[in-house]
């Protein structure tokens, strides 16, 4: 579908203004460089809502051979999986009302793009994305199969930790290197603080065989984050991920 760019009104910009400028306030400090780095990277301003097809796209086919894919709302697992498995990143149209800033039931497009677009810029998260779509539509009949993967991208691509090395300066030692990458937490102001600050949720490390089988909350904020060293360390899992998930699949 077409994203009809030119239906989007002037309280529509302002709106994705005021989130965006919020948002931009918050994350120095909290959000992986490689995400703030990719907000550059893709061209994303407060003045104006992203297009997809004129402005975002073609910058993410230069950056990394991915592109944006419109879509109506949530789709079926399938035509998801088929999607990113393509290169192609879902994303909502519709943006929140002014009445809707802190929460939505159902993602809008500020969460789609602003949450998860930036992190396209780094191919070893875009190569994992793919990998994963690959072994999800492997399994896409199979509910059970599902609800595993489903866990492990909730708890990476939609509400990761990283741990950031501190060797290029820009970071302090300790335990301010810990940053979100999740864009479930990067487009809520709640929840970007909450995840580093709170001393109420657990952060445990990365770990395949432990992320399946833990189930995740959608209506509050998390009460576990998953930590990852590096988004080469979630690309080189994804032979883990096959190989725990037929274990699981058969006892």
């Amino acid at each position: 579908m077409d994203q009809a760019y030119q239906n989007y009104s002037a309280d529509d910009q302002a709106v994705w203004r005021l989130l965006f400028e919020r948002q931009m306030k918050l994350l120095p400090g909290k959000a992986s460089q490689d995400y703030l780095d990719g907000i550059g990277k893709v061209g994303f301003v407060a003045d104006h809502i992203p297009d997809f097809e004129n402005e975002l796209n073609p910058r993410l086919l230069r950056l990394t051979n991915w592109r944006v894919s419109a879509v109506p709302g949530l789709i079926s697992n399938r035509d998801f999986f088929e999607l990113m498995q393509n290169r192609n990143f879902p994303a909502t149209t519709w943006l929140r009302r002014r009445e809707q800033l802190d929460y939505l039931q159902e993602p809008d497009m500020f969460h789609d793009t602003f949450g998860h677009v930036p992190m396209l810029s780094n191919q070893a998260f875009c190569d994992f994305l793919a990998a994963l779509s690959r072994i999800a539509l492997a399994h896409v009949d199979h509910p059970e199969a599902i609800e595993m993967i489903s866990r492990l991208y909730w708890y990476t691509v939609e509400f990761g930790l990283i741990q950031e090395s501190g060797g290029s300066g820009r970071l302090r030692p300790g335990r301010d290197q810990l940053r979100i990458y999740g864009g479930g937490i990067l487009s809520s102001t709640g929840e970007t603080t909450y995840s580093l600050s709170s001393p109420h949720p657990k952060r445990i490390p990365y770990d395949v065989g432990t992320l399946l089988q833990t189930p995740y909350v959608i209506d509050r904020f998390q009460d576990r984050y998953f930590v990852i060293d590096s988004f080469e360390q979630l690309y080189h899992s994804i032979p883990e991920i096959e190989e725990k998930l037929e274990e699981l699949l058969v006892t």
